[in-house]
């Protein structure tokens, strides 16, 4: 799950529990609210702490080794030189 669904587990449980006044037989609409804003709550921690994992440069395994090459006009490497 994402970062959305756990945002949109966050506010489907504060709708049900501050919004709503329904009444269910058997459910308790404001304890299934909690719990939905607990899990997204967790989801959203979880998901932060993955991602910044994720976020650590490692170091690449080669060496990129870029040669100079000095085109100098100087008599001796210009292939007249020695």
């Amino acid at each position: 799950m994402g970062l959305g669904g756990c945002i949109i587990l966050i506010a489907v449980g504060a709708i049900l529990t501050f919004a709503t006044d329904w009444h269910m037989q058997g459910v308790n609409l404001h304890m299934v609210g909690v719990i939905l804003m607990i899990v997204g709550l967790i989801g959203v921690t979880t998901f932060s702490s993955i991602y910044r994992r994720r976020r650590v440069m490692v170091p690449p395994t080669t060496t990129v080794v870029e040669e100079d090459r000095h085109h100098a006009r100087d008599g001796y490497t210009d292939g007249y030189g020695v």
